[in-house]
Protein backbone atom coordinates (compact mmCIF):
# COMPACT_ATOMS: atom_id res chain seq x y z
CA UNK A 1 0.00 0.00 0.00
CA UNK A 2 1.27 3.56 -0.70
CA UNK A 3 1.53 6.40 1.48
CA UNK A 4 -0.34 9.82 1.36
CA UNK A 5 1.06 12.60 3.29
CA UNK A 6 -1.38 15.30 3.23
CA UNK A 7 -1.69 18.99 5.41
CA UNK A 8 -5.03 19.38 7.15
CA UNK A 9 -6.62 22.29 9.17
CA UNK A 10 -7.13 22.61 12.51
CA UNK A 11 -10.90 22.56 11.67
CA UNK A 12 -10.34 18.95 9.39
CA UNK A 13 -8.31 17.39 12.74
CA UNK A 14 -11.49 18.47 15.29
CA UNK A 15 -14.17 16.98 12.19
CA UNK A 16 -11.48 14.48 12.13
CA UNK A 17 -11.59 13.55 15.94
CA UNK A 18 -15.35 13.55 15.77
CA UNK A 19 -15.61 10.86 13.25
CA UNK A 20 -13.04 8.69 14.97
CA UNK A 21 -15.11 8.90 18.40
CA UNK A 22 -18.89 8.25 16.71
CA UNK A 23 -17.74 5.84 14.70
CA UNK A 24 -15.49 4.00 17.07
CA UNK A 25 -12.47 4.16 14.99
CA UNK A 26 -8.55 3.51 16.10
CA UNK A 27 -6.63 4.67 13.72
CA UNK A 28 -7.30 8.12 11.61
CA UNK A 29 -5.92 6.49 8.70
CA UNK A 30 -8.94 4.00 8.99
CA UNK A 31 -11.47 7.23 9.30
CA UNK A 32 -9.83 9.08 6.72
CA UNK A 33 -10.04 5.57 4.25
CA UNK A 34 -13.41 5.14 4.95
CA UNK A 35 -14.37 8.39 4.57
CA UNK A 36 -13.00 9.37 0.78
CA UNK A 37 -14.30 5.61 0.13
CA UNK A 38 -18.05 6.44 1.31
CA UNK A 39 -17.23 9.46 -0.62
CA UNK A 40 -16.49 8.31 -3.73
CA UNK A 41 -19.65 6.21 -3.78
CA UNK A 42 -22.61 6.90 -6.08
CA UNK A 43 -25.11 9.44 -4.48
CA UNK A 44 -27.81 6.55 -5.23
CA UNK A 45 -25.93 4.39 -2.97
CA UNK A 46 -25.10 6.96 -0.11
CA UNK A 47 -27.37 7.25 2.71
CA UNK A 48 -29.05 10.38 1.06
CA UNK A 49 -32.95 11.08 0.44
CA UNK A 50 -34.11 11.70 -2.81
CA UNK A 51 -34.87 14.88 -4.00
CA UNK A 52 -38.28 13.66 -5.27
CA UNK A 53 -38.93 13.22 -1.49
CA UNK A 54 -37.67 16.25 -0.35
CA UNK A 55 -40.37 18.23 -3.03
CA UNK A 56 -43.11 19.96 -1.15
CA UNK A 57 -41.27 19.62 2.23
CA UNK A 58 -41.40 23.34 2.64
CA UNK A 59 -45.31 23.94 2.04
CA UNK A 60 -45.41 21.46 5.60
CA UNK A 61 -43.72 23.96 7.48
CA UNK A 62 -45.86 26.55 10.02
CA UNK A 63 -46.40 29.68 8.60
CA UNK A 64 -44.67 32.77 10.33
CA UNK A 65 -47.58 34.09 12.67
CA UNK A 66 -45.89 37.70 12.78
CA UNK A 67 -43.51 38.25 9.44
CA UNK A 68 -41.30 41.01 8.95
CA UNK A 69 -42.59 42.04 5.57
CA UNK A 70 -45.97 41.66 4.26
CA UNK A 71 -44.68 40.67 0.67
CA UNK A 72 -42.00 39.77 -1.37
CA UNK A 73 -41.72 43.38 -2.85
CA UNK A 74 -41.21 44.50 0.41
CA UNK A 75 -38.51 42.00 1.42
CA UNK A 76 -36.48 43.26 -1.90
CA UNK A 77 -37.09 47.41 -1.29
Amino acid sequence: MKQININVTPEFERDLRRLMRFRKYKTQSEAIRTAVREASQPRATAQYAPLRDLLGAALKAPLNPKPRFKSEDDLWS
